[in-house]
């Protein structure tokens, strides 16, 4: 039965599409003949009780520069549709979290992926503190002299924004460095939030992997290798991305979470696993479809829409 999908995203024609995992997920479903509309987050209005987006038909061809075609945009009622995909980029900011309000009025009679409830109660970088016996030593403060004290206790740290994305704002801080309070007021200035600090796993040299699950298992894995200039390894800013297998620990981390991620109806989700400890559990717009595809992993595009299909 085709299924009418509307797409809540960043603008289609900002994607990369060899890398963009909304992309293949569109891709898939329009292959399967559903009917895909394209949405972005600030066409979203709710009026009377009633949610409504401003949609435009889309159809999609993996063509790079030529990737895409929108048609004639009506704003039309979400409880209309089957399914909504919530797939714009953080940062999870009021701005986020409004959207989410709003879907929840539709969810789940419109089936919206990820719940949306639950992805504002699931903050990334707060919601794998459930896990910690699963993670680095982490702190979440606006403390300076507690994060000052985190230091000397571990030495080397990593500091970044708790609410960020894509690897913006995070810092390795070596034992000894002198610009922990120059950054804590850097971050004062830009947000009223309380930034994270972990301890530094070095073994992010040998790569920061991503595993994928689907309802709560694990379908693929990607390792992603950072620059050697930088200490991040996201791959939009030069990390590298490397064909991997599971370890033994890492299926223990996932057979961990899995039962948490399918109570709070999670059907997408990505984790960052750095030397065997997670650091975070990624459930807004997860990545690395197309990179598991590439090197020759499961078609977890497919996966998705047949749990996706289940529940419809």
């Amino acid at each position: 039965m085709a299924l009418t999908i509307a797409v809540q995203m960043d603008h289609v024609s900002t994607v990369a599409i060899e890398g963009d995992t909304t992309f293949a997920l569109c891709l898939e479903a329009q292959a399967r003949g559903h009917d895909l509309f394209h949405y972005t987050p600030d066409r979203l209005a709710l009026r009377d009780g009633t949610v409504s987006a401003l949609l435009e038909p889309l159809t999609v061809r993996d063509v790079k520069g030529d990737h895409f075609t929108l048609g004639p945009a009506q704003r039309t009622d979400l409880s209309r549709l089957d399914v909504v995909l919530l797939r714009q980029d953080p940062p999870f900011d009021m701005n986020y979290i409004t959207t989410t309000h709003i879907l929840e009025r539709i969810h789940p009679k419109t089936l919206v992926v990820n719940d949306p409830a639950w992805v504002r109660n699931s903050p990334e970088k707060i919601f794998v503190m459930e896990f910690a016996d699963f993670m680095p030593e982490t702190l979440i403060t606006k403390d300076v002299d507690a994060i000052s004290d985190f230091r000397r206790e571990f030495g080397d740290i990593i500091v970044k924004p708790l609410y960020g994305n894509g690897g913006a704002g995070v810092f390795h801080l070596r034992d000894g460095d002198r610009n922990l309070t120059s950054l804590m007021e850097m971050f004062g200035q830009l947000t009223n939030e309380p930034i994270i600090a972990q301890r530094y796993l070095a073994d992010v040299r040998a790569g920061d992997k991503r595993i994928i699950l689907i309802d709560g298992e694990p379908v693929g894995a990607i390792n992603r290798v950072p620059h050697e200039s930088d200490t991040r390894s996201n791959m939009h800013v030069g990390g590298k991305a490397l064909a991997t297998e599971m370890t033994e620990r890492e299926r223990e981390i996932c057979a961990a979470i899995g039962p948490a991620l399918r109570e709070r109806g999670f059907i997408l989700v990505g984790i960052d696993v750095i030397g065997g400890l997670m650091t975070e559990i990624n459930v807004t717009s997860p990545t690395g479809v197309r990179e598991v595809a590439k090197f020759g992993g499961a078609d977890i595009a497919a996966l998705f829409w047949d749990a996706v299909e289940k529940r419809r």
